[in-house]
């Protein structure tokens, strides 16, 4: 690498550069020679490698076992469906995973940061993958370095370079050439990709992008390494480990008992035990559940919420406190008029405007004494501009009757601003102070000397617009051309960031879904009390002095009837979240500073903005808020809510079948039938963890999702009322099978084809019965169009495999229309028991 051993001209002159940066066409040029700089391979997992890691789990390697012991005892053909319904599975799981990985990697695109470069001579924000060797990095606080690059002008620039070289202090930096065997920790001359700037302002040539950085060497040993699985995916990965090891004990112990003890033939014990293997395996859960998590993030997505790291999904449902920011979070971000005054009246700007003489004078004043346009300038400026629009002025015109002439800028000592005309002086600024250069006053009789009552009124109505959390501007004028001259006061505007008007509603939703809100601003205790009160939050104020006096203990006894903290630094945040913490806490926290990403890294889910948040803080959450909107987090809780639902849906559904397939194929062939054979088996395997599966991953979100408290951050997927659900629809469903088996056998011997199609087509309607049960005690809407889809293709499927002539590989036989109506029992008898159970666990497992 060129660059901290070289002068700026000599490093410009190797990348080819200069420092008005390079011409697009070049940038262009440049970008196809050396790619996009991007540290890691952005194109996700291969097909190849998602398509062979369909088949390498030990669940696979059980059905393949089941398929060579049907071989070897002369079922060819049932080895060859089990193949070719294994084959069928992993193409389904292939394509869900690779669909998956696609919505991952749209979103990962979408979170591609910017860098500001200077092309062209001019300054443009560009996607980070788009930098090139030979561009001109514009550096400022808060500003993530995207390549590895050579200063060549610094004002006070200081780097956290921890992430790359361990140094826990921020760096200062030069533009002075280093010598050629400088330590990288003392490059002073360079910034490297990965590293962020946290003071000051500079510019820098790139050097090296990509894998060629001094970061990208550092990934490219990483490059091996795997995502880590989210909380559930490990759950559900042990699981399923567990259960193939299960399998495979409980089937190997099922042959000889059956031999042993119930005589029965050693061809027979061999396939009931290869049918056991085959029940007990839910084949679909690991695909459907990357699906879920992908297209729940998508759906986040698309209502403004980026989720950076998918453990944030399951996070999301335990979250029960929200510390939020105030500006721009749970306001609009924008200041605006909200009430003025003239002496003895209020005006309201949410009211039509009145014809007032000194209404004119005072938004005149407003505009003519600042320098604000609608899209360049000071908020409040802005926002004195938009109260003149109200009451019918043209701010243009105003300023073009009123040419400056000269004029005294705003100072922190005078605390105004003056600016004078041909025929006028205009000043607006603090009331006090610009209430001190008065004599008179402009009154609803004309103009009259400012006495001590008249003083004193203006005075109480600025206290009385302060306790209302409105800004205050006072503003005068005269009419001697003369700055030096005493002034005549108009009156006074006060300003305000509205509360979005969603906000108090999400705040409401909130709360009844058990999650604590907690406003954390660096705004005075009054505004913020105000605010906090307008959103529908009461309770206690601290503000940062007080935080300051406390020890950790009396901060902790102090929190839970807090829920305003006023003037509060990022270092409060962080002091605020571990004291939550240490209660037992799940927090979410919001930021948008390059001193707010120590607390999004501890906060269990780190929210930035989007917005007007920095790079720093962005990299440093796990969620960001493309509109900085509350609500959205509100949104986003609710959505992560509705996707573990989903998850547990389907986990429930499929375990409970397979947990009632283990149920009855081992009661059954106790008593010497082999009642589901192994292409049965997977068949319905096929059709259940098939289709209805996927849609029960995308269904709506429950009625009462948010009326629920928070999940117990210590509680899986597979929690109480998963497992009672499964233990209860599993014994139910095969108790209706086993009474329709002995119906349909009639005291058969063995089991006959019509007794096999009867069991196996009643199996796969239950299945179908039970979706909706399962909906239903997650308090799901009825309406979905996708399952009702795919449950009319699966029954499709089974029908094909009754009635044409595939039936004769799966061993079936044609039903009748009496064959259906006694079906028809079974469905509403299973279909009443599976209800008690949800009533039973929602009562006695969930409640107790």
């Amino acid at each position: 690498m060129v660059g901290h051993d070289a002068t700026v001209e000599a490093t410009l002159d190797s990348v080819g550069s200069q420092p008005d940066g390079l011409s697009s066409d070049e940038a262009a040029r440049r970008l196809l020679a050396h790619g996009e700089n991007d540290l890691i391979d952005t194109e996700g997992r291969r097909p190849l490698s998602i398509l062979v890691a369909q088949f390498s789990s030990l669940l696979i390697g059980v059905l393949v076992v089941a398929a060579l012991l049907s071989a070897a005892v002369g079922h060819a053909i049932d080895a060859l469906l089990i193949g070719i319904i294994v084959a069928a599975n992993g193409a389904f799981g292939f394509v869900q995973d690779y669909r998956a990985e696609q919505s991952l990697l749209a979103l990962r695109k979408l979170a591609t940061p910017n860098a500001t470069v200077r092309r062209d001579g001019r300054e443009r924000n560009i996607p980070a993958t788009d930098v090139v060797p030979g561009d001109m990095l514009i550096l400022t606080q808060g500003s993530a370095v995207m390549a590895d690059a050579r200063l060549s002008s610094v004002q006070s620039l200081e780097c956290d370079e921890a992430p790359l070289t361990g140094e826990s202090l921020p760096v200062g930096k030069s533009v002075a050439p280093v010598s050629p065997d400088t330590p990288l920790a003392e490059r002073t001359n360079m910034v490297y990709r990965g590293t962020t700037v946290t003071r000051g302002r500079g510019e820098a040539v790139v050097v090296a992008t990509g894998m060629d950085t001094e970061m990208g060497e550092i990934a490219g040993a990483l490059a091996a390494a795997t995502a880590p699985l989210t909380p559930l995916q490990r759950d559900l990965a042990a699981l399923g480990k567990s259960l193939g090891i299960g399998i495979l004990f409980v089937s190997a112990l099922l042959a000889p008992i059956l031999v042993v003890l119930a005589g029965t033939d050693a061809v027979q014990a061999a396939l009931a035990a290869v049918s056991l293997a085959v029940a007990a395996i839910p084949e679909g859960l690991p695909a459907v559940v990357t699906l879920t998590l992908a297209l729940g993030v998508r759906r986040m997505a698309a209502e403004h919420a980026l989720v950076r790291a998918l453990p944030a999904v399951e996070a999301l449902g335990t979250v029960d406190i929200i510390c939020t920011d105030k500006t721009g979070t749970v306001t609009e971000g924008e200041m605006v008029v909200s009430q003025v005054w003239v002496p003895d009246r209020v005006y309201s700007l949410a009211d039509d405007p009145s014809e007032d003489d000194r209404l004119r004078r005072l938004f005149e004043i407003g505009v003519v004494c600042n320098d604000a346009t609608d899209d360049v300038g000071d908020p409040t400026e802005q926002a004195l501009l938009g109260s003149a629009r109200w009451y019918g002025l043209d701010p243009d015109a105003v300023r073009d009757a009123h040419p400056r002439v000269s004029e005294r800028p705003f100072s922190a000592e005078t605390q105004q601003m003056m600016t004078v005309h041909d025929d006028v002086a205009f000043v607006k600024g603090a009331p006090r102070p610009v209430l001190d250069h008065c004599s008179h006053v402009h009154t609803e009789a004309g103009v009259v000397p400012l006495t001590d009552d008249l003083r004193a009124q203006i005075r109480e109505q600025t206290d009385a617009f302060a306790a209302a959390a409105l800004r205050v501007l006072g503003f005068a004028y005269n009419t001697t051309n003369d700055p030096d001259e005493s002034l005549i006061f108009v009156g006074l505007q006060g300003l305000l960031d509205p509360p979005r008007p969603e906000v108090a509603t999400a705040i409401a939703e909130c709360h009844r879904a058990g999650i604590d809100v907690k406003l954390i601003t660096g705004d005075n205790r009054v505004t913020a009390s105000v605010i906090a009160a307008h959103i529908g939050l009461s309770g206690a104020t601290l503000d940062g002095t007080e935080l300051d006096a406390m020890d950790d203990d009396e901060l902790t006894a102090r929190l839970s009837g807090t829920t305003v903290f006023a003037r509060a630094t990022p270092a409060h945040k962080v002091r605020i979240l571990e004291a939550l913490q240490a209660q037992g806490h799940v927090v979410a926290m919001t930021g948008d500073g390059v001193n707010d990403a120590p607390a999004l890294k501890r906060a269990d889910v780190g929210v930035a903005m989007g917005i007007r948040g920095t790079d720093v803080a962005a990299q440093s959450s796990d969620i960001v808020l493309l509109d900085d909107n509350f609500a959205t987090i509100r949104t986003a809780i609710r959505n992560g809510r509705a996707v573990f639902d989903n998850i547990w849906k389907f986990v429930a559904y499929l375990l409970s079948a397979n947990f009632a397939e283990v149920l009855l194929v081992f009661i059954a062939s106790l008593a010497g039938y082999l009642i589901l054979p192994a292409v049965q088996l997977l068949w319905i395997n096929l059709l259940t963890d098939g289709l209805p599966a996927l849609a029960l991953g995308v269904d709506s979100t429950g009625d009462d999702v948010m009326d629920r408290q928070p999940r117990a951050r210590a509680t899986g997927i597979l929690d109480r009322e998963l497992l009672g659900f499964v233990g209860g629809a599993g014994v139910a469903a095969a108790l209706v099978m086993l009474g329709l088996m002995v119906v349909v056998l009639d005291g058969a011997p063995t089991v006959t084809p019509y007794a096999l199609t009867m069991v196996f087509t009643g199996f796969v309607l239950l299945e179908f019965v039970k979706l909706f049960v399962v909906r239903w005690l997650r308090g799901t809407p009825v309406i979905n169009w996708w399952l009702f889809l795919a449950v009319a293709g699966s029954l499709a499927l089974q029908l094909a495999v009754v009635y044409t002539p595939l039936r004769t590989y799966f061993g079936t036989v044609p039903l009748s229309l009496g064959d259906w109506g006694l079906l028809g029992i079974g469905m509403v008898t299973g279909g009443l028991l599976f209800v008690l159970v949800a009533r039973i666990v929602r009562q006695f497992v969930v409640h107790s």
